[in-house]
């Protein structure tokens, strides 16, 4: 039997407050979050937001006890995963790789290939497939893999989502079961999700099929959840995690949370559901600010589902995820990439007139570019704005 190498893909986060700025600075770093049409201006650019942003999230890091503790579960959910593929009698050891900050996919392929790995699954912490989470992830490998023959030669197979696997579908409606029985009134308990947010134009010009999934993701828990508790409960479907001026997805949480306190709710259950382990966006967006804008809004009763980390019924899951990987085709990165439809991944270049993507779009470059401007004339001491006396 061949030795595979279980490849857990994850965003990373800082476990020290001293890591908060680094980590936002190679965060920003990545064209797959800002997007720019000037490759040269991507680091300055990130190196602008990780210094405004540092504080701010610095402050949200202490209000969880210092640091994240994503790499720690991580780590543990792939321990529980190779001990769950081993007792199936596969030759599998699972290794961590992190987007933007320790343990970095170099160091995991690093490891590979020591170990001697005769074959790769490619398995991402995102059930959900979007340019910013998986596909940046997958793109990071296939670099890695251009550059390094002896990486590049071994079979790989790449899980691209499993939004709609039984195996977590059945995980998250059970923990969301338990939440509701817990209710005064379990018929009434209004289910709520929240998913990570993504830019729109990324649905609607990129054709990132994250929006789809998500919602037939959570039309099938809200399935799996009425067999469980044998009763249907209402629902909704929001974003959160916001930043920067363009539009997101919506609805977005807070202004979902808002409605909802105005039409008399009284009794949440909130599912993180794209997020498969504790970290910043569970622990201190949804569980203190969102927590308490809705009590601000007068919903009383604020339950929130906890997050997979190890269950084992999600674990078992995962390891049915990579023996069907194993036993079907060679899926490669490019594959596990690809996008429904041959369409840019930058938003168009071309000027259209009205309230439009192309003109946010453009609004923004030119912003930008006045920006970087203004900037290079404080750092200088010279331009047009000291020779006008406003400088």
């Amino acid at each position: 039997m061949a030795k595979v190498g279980v490849l857990l893909l994850n965003l990373g986060g800082p476990e020290r407050i001293q890591d908060v700025g680094p980590f936002l600075y190679n965060l920003f770093s990545d064209p797959e979050i800002i997007r720019l049409p000037n490759p040269a201006l991507q680091k300055p650019l990130a190196w602008l937001i990780s210094t405004l942003r540092s504080g701010k999230s610095q402050e949200a890091y202490r209000s969880i006890g210092g640091g994240s503790p994503l790499r720690r579960i991580t780590e543990q959910q792939a321990r529980e995963l190779q001990s769950e593929l081993r007792s199936r009698g596969v030759d599998a050891t699972s290794y961590v790789a992190m987007r933007y900050w320790h343990p970095f996919t170099e160091s995991a392929v690093a490891d590979i290939k020591a170990d001697g790995v005769e074959e790769v699954v490619v398995l991402p912490l995102y059930p959900h497939f979007s340019i910013s989470t998986s596909g940046s992830s997958f793109r990071e490998l296939k670099r890695l893999r251009q550059a390094d023959p002896k990486f590049s030669r071994l079979p790989i197979r790449c899980i691209r989502s499993y939004y709609d696997d039984p195996g977590y579908i059945n995980a998250m409606a059970g923990l969301i079961a338990d939440q509701v029985r817990g209710c005064e009134d379990p018929g009434s308990a209004h289910i709520f999700f929240s998913a990570h947010g993504v830019p729109k134009s990324y649905v609607e010009e990129a054709g990132d099929p994250y929006q789809r999934e998500i919602q037939a993701c959570s039309d099938l828990i809200m399935q799996r959840l009425g067999e469980l508790v044998g009763h249907s409960n209402p629902s909704t479907l929001a974003y959160q995690s916001r930043v920067g001026p363009v539009e997101w997805l919506k609805p977005y949480t807070e202004e979902a949370l808002e409605e909802l306190g105005g039409e008399g709710v009284k009794e949440l259950v909130v599912v993180p559901i794209s997020f498969v382990s504790e970290h910043i966006e569970t622990l201190e967006e949804i569980d203190i600010e969102y927590r308490e804008l809705a009590h601000e809004a007068g919903i009383t009763h604020f339950r929130r589902v906890p997050a997979l980390d190890i269950n084992p019924a999600f674990i078992s899951g995962l390891a049915d995820l990579v023996q069907r990987a194993m036993a079907g085709p060679e899926v490669n990165l490019d594959q596990a990439a690809e996008l429904p439809t041959k369409v840019k991944l930058y938003p168009q270049d071309k000027w259209a007139w009205g309230w439009n993507n192309s003109s946010e779009v453009w609004n923004g470059r030119l912003a930008m570019v006045g920006f970087s401007a203004f900037l290079l004339e404080l750092i200088s001491g010279r331009g047009p704005l000291h020779a006008l006396g406003l400088l």
